[in-house]
């Protein structure tokens, strides 16, 4: 008996001068690099979920990553009849098909990455509670599956672009990468703030979807900048429209892929203003990412 002791008092002794390490991975120095840093580590798992949610998405369906194709190709035949030909805007915007889903496919990539991140955490709440993983993984996926479904449209529009004969075989071409980079980082800002606020405020989601489709009617997808600028007399308001992240990245998309608009009216020095976007979407980015770690520490309890 009292060897039993003995041994159990060595085994307290031994446990008590044994150092605690984290469940997780720690993060020291830089929050956001040793984010960065956790992420990475979890690389695999992130796959995992961004193909998990696809597939999810498609389960059981016979038509699979088609579906991915029909809603935009549906939305494009209801703005192109109603808009193009009802409402007589094809008459000012040529090859207006292409033009309608050149924005399209930018305001669809935001979206998608906003709503589904914001619902992301939420969704993911069994993992949250029982299994160790950078919270943030769970907003990347939707990141991730967005620009898997945007890598599908951009060769429908290709496509679309050469059925009319007028493929973007210009330098103009090259303004579709800021135009991305000003969507992902903006999507990715707002989707690690609102999965946050989600859990404390399900309201979140629900507000976001109808702001979503307030900024699509918001940006010049179904009109064109030139007509914006023909209504609104005040230089500030003009600006501020233009300024707007979404709207500079949706006429980066249509510089490039919409040749027929080479000689339409544009806003000046557009690189800057994409490149000043950019850089104020980074630190949003960071901003945001500060607030998603402040409020990931009580994610389980409230979930």
């Amino acid at each position: 008996m009292e060897s039993v002791n003995e041994e159990a008092a060595a085994r307290f002794e031994r446990l008590a001068t044994t150092p605690l390490h984290p469940a997780g991975a720690a993060r020291t120095g830089s929050a956001g690099w040793s984010a960065i840093r956790d992420i990475f580590s979890h690389r695999e798992m992130l796959g995992l979920l961004v193909r998990r949610d696809l597939k999810a998405r498609y389960k059981d369906s016979a038509l699979g990553f088609f579906w991915s194709l029909i809603r935009p190709l549906i939305q494009l035949g209801v703005y192109f009849v109603v808009m193009g030909q009802f409402l007589r805007a094809a008459e000012s915007i040529p090859d207006f098909a292409v033009y309608v889903f050149a924005g399209l496919s930018a305001i669809g990539l935001f979206t998608e990455i906003v709503v589904g991140g914001t619902g992301s955490v939420l969704t993911n709440g069994g993992l949250v509670k029982k299994v160790y993983l950078p919270r943030e993984v769970f907003p990347l996926s939707s990141v991730g599956s967005a620009l898997f479904n945007f890598g599908i449209q951009v060769i429908v529009l290709l496509m679309a672009t050469l059925l009319v004969l007028k493929p973007p075989l210009h330098w103009q071409f090259v303004y579709a990468v800021p135009a991305l980079l000003v969507l992902v980082v903006y999507g990715t800002a707002l989707a690690l703030l609102f999965s946050a606020v989600n859990v404390y405020l399900r309201d979140t989601q629900y507000l976001v979807e109808v702001v979503t489709m307030l900024l699509f009617w918001a940006s010049p997808i179904v009109y064109s900048w030139a007509m914006v600028k023909s209504l609104i007399e005040s230089p500030v308001l003009l600006e501020v429209y233009t300024n707007s992240p979404l709207t500079l990245a949706v006429l980066g998309f249509q510089r490039a892929f919409w040749v027929a608009g080479e000689g339409i009216d544009w806003p000046a020095r557009l690189w800057l203003r994409l490149a000043i976007a950019l850089v104020v979407g980074l630190v949003l980015l960071v901003l945001c990412h500060r607030v998603f770690a402040r409020l990931q520490g009580n994610f389980a309890q409230e979930l």
